[in-house]
């Protein structure tokens, strides 16, 4: 006869619970929940007696629980309007998740890219009040915006933003612009272009400063307006060749900064691929200081954004599981660094702009290929 199998299933283990936590340990339950919640309350043996106890009996506390009893959910909101597919937007979520991870914190990601993103964003977050604090990410929030957080006593942390009565991370942009435009001053150029994406009305980023250091610099040096241009490309495929036929369309040599590396990778390539002698026809300046964009040989601004994300994470961490303080909010402005790569060298002598090394702000200062020194902001 053939043997009968059963299909019952056997019984599950059973889960242990916070009483056999405390029997365990030889405390109360009160005692293990104030334990596992980190409570200031509970000695150090006893919590380490608690911990040890749940960890021997497989016990996982309950994170709604803990909420309740705590009115912490546990969690950091990190808001950004730029594509995630970014460098700058992945090297952020990278550094304050590897932060929030040790910590013990959850990371919730908002990617909002319009206006109505942001308004529907703003309208939930009441109703969820799902994070102990938000840290948002190089673009300005509105009056309104930041009343809402305000109004639900959010602690908000502004990386590449600096907001009055909040923490913040972030660079001196307009300082760096200038510190790039000093550059291309120094080897002499006479022609000014600056390259960036069309602007979209309904984010205001931290970059736009970059425009106004390169604008406030070319100014102290007195170049004419007719000596500069903005160069400004839609949103899409094919911007390097769009930029590049416009920049050929003018005078050359010409001194190129680009809002940030990856224009400048993109106009550099389409500019090599036409034969274009660079930096002799057209020298590039690029900001962030990716890693392809210095093996590419690219001369970039480079900014620490490791160190941004660390800072912003940290403060948010702080906010978030510890208690409130008095103390005015922590504000770091990080330097950045010019990195000089092949893209840079200076003006041929019908270019230029004069002698170089009669020039201001130490401009005779030379490095590789007669361009000024790298200095950092």
């Amino acid at each position: 006869m053939a043997d009968e199998t059963s299909n019952t299933a056997p019984p599950s283990p059973r889960v242990p619970t916070m009483d056999d936590v405390a029997l365990a340990a030889g405390v109360s339950v009160a005692t293990v929940s104030r334990a596992l919640r980190g409570s200031p309350k509970v000695r150090s043996e006893t919590r380490r007696a608690v911990v040890d106890a749940a960890e021997r009996l497989g016990f996982v506390a309950s994170r709604t629980a803990s909420s309740l009893a705590t009115g912490k959910v546990r969690r950091v909101a990190v808001l950004i309007g730029a594509p995630l597919t970014d460098w700058f937007s992945g090297s952020i979520l990278d550094g304050i998740y590897d932060v929030l991870r040790a910590a013990g914190l959850d990371l919730l990601l908002y990617r909002v890219h319009d206006r109505t993103e942001r308004e529907a964003f703003f309208a939930a977050l009441p109703a969820r009040r799902n994070a102990d604090a938000v840290i948002v990410a190089s673009f300005a929030l509105s009056d309104a915006e930041q009343a809402t957080l305000t109004a639900l006593d959010m602690p908000v942390v502004y990386l590449s933003q600096r907001v009055a009565g909040h923490p913040s991370v972030g660079i001196d942009d307009l300082a760096a612009g200038r510190t790039a435009t000093r550059l291309l001053l120094g080897l002499g150029h006479r022609r000014f272009v600056y390259l960036r994406a069309a602007p979209d009305r309904d984010f205001r980023w931290s970059a736009h400063e970059r425009e106004a250091g390169w604008a406030a610099e070319l100014d102290a040096a007195g170049v004419a307006a007719s000596e500069r241009s903005l160069l400004e490309l839609a949103a899409g495929s094919g911007l390097g060749d769009e930029a590049a036929a416009r920049l050929l369309t003018g005078p050359l040599p010409v001194a190129l900064l680009a809002e940030d590396d990856d224009l400048a990778l993109s106009v550099l390539a389409s500019l090599e691929r036409l034969g274009v002698d660079v930096p002799g026809d057209v020298s590039i300046v690029g900001f962030d200081g990716q890693r392809r964009a210095v093996d590419a040989g690219l001369t970039t601004v480079s900014q620490p954004v490791a160190e941004l994300a660390r800072l912003a994470a940290e403060a948010a961490v702080a906010l978030a599981t510890g208690p409130r303080s008095t103390a005015p909010p922590e504000v770091h402005e990080l330097p950045t660094t010019l990195v000089l790569g092949r893209t840079t060298r200076a003006a041929p002598a019908e270019g230029r702009r004069g002698d170089a090394s009669s020039s201001q702000d130490g401009r005779a200062a030379r490095g590789p290929g007669g361009q000024p020194a790298a200095t950092t902001t």
